[in-house]
């Protein structure tokens, strides 16, 4: 594969995925990270990407999908819904992960009583309890990612490695009979980490996730005991992960 026809691919799955690392780019275009490495420094000369600790960002991406203010006006009256279902299976002394979904954020904006112990990665849930002097919220370490207001990279997925929750509480943008997807390979290996550090897993799901499959498969359905989602979630489905033992919460309307 010659030069140029690599770097319109590289081009082309960043403004996909927006940010990608060395291992990705390596698996996407079969080439050596080394090669990668080159190529990615060649491409910032030009000006159309930047290089980041362990990958790549796209500098102008075409589409704001990834946007977290953007996310988070969208089916915001299920979202809503869900967060408030979603934060009455929590009590107040269980250790919980919030991760960065737009959708966990409600879940968020309905602990504040209830003040359990917060880990998450997650800018605005960070911000939310700044000035909550009972909430005690750990934030992980990692490079900032402005776009999506999130902390990612390899301390990110570290800080998950050491510690120890009793729920939780993640979103993700496909799910089907098969399992989970998420769009961004940037939070992939972070949300791996959250399955194995929690004794309870939740995933907070508007009905336009379901029979969607996104670009990365996360996980299947071991890791998963309970899933929130909304009053229009395809009931065909829903049956099919209760009949694999997840317990599924239809949401009130809000």
């Amino acid at each position: 594969m010659q030069a140029e026809e690599r770097y319109s691919r590289i081009e082309n799955h960043l403004q996909k995925v927006e940010f990608a690392s060395l291992d990705e780019l390596s698996e996407q275009l079969d080439v050596s990270v080394s090669t990668i490495r080159r190529d990615l420094t060649n491409l910032e000369k030009k000006g159309n990407i930047r290089r980041t600790h362990g990958g790549a960002r796209i500098i102008q991406p075409k589409t704001d999908d990834f946007v977290f203010a953007t996310r988070n006006t969208r089916k915001t009256d299920e979202k809503e819904a869900i967060g408030k279902a979603c934060a009455n299976l929590i009590n107040t002394h269980q250790t919980t992960i919030l991760d960065a979904g737009s959708t966990v954020y409600h879940v968020a904006c309905h602990l504040g009583e209830k003040s359990p112990p917060i880990i998450t990665n997650s800018l605005p849930i960070t911000n939310l309890f700044s000035n909550n002097n009972l909430t005690e919220v750990v934030v992980t370490g990692g490079i900032i990612y402005p776009r999506l207001e999130v902390l990612v990279g390899p301390l990110a997925v570290e800080s998950f490695s050491k510690v120890h929750a009793d729920i939780a509480v993640m979103s993700a943008s496909g799910i089907t009979a098969d399992g989970i997807y998420n769009s961004h390979a940037l939070l992939i290996d972070i949300q791996k980490q959250m399955l194995k550090s929690a004794d309870k897993v939740i995933l907070c799901l508007d009905h336009t996730k379901f029979d969607r499959r996104s670009m990365f498969f996360l996980t299947d359905f071991d890791p998963i005991d309970c899933i929130v989602t909304d009053s229009k979630a395809p009931m065909v489905l829903v049956e099919k992960l209760r009949g694999k033992g997840i317990e599924v919460i239809i949401a009130p309307d809000a």
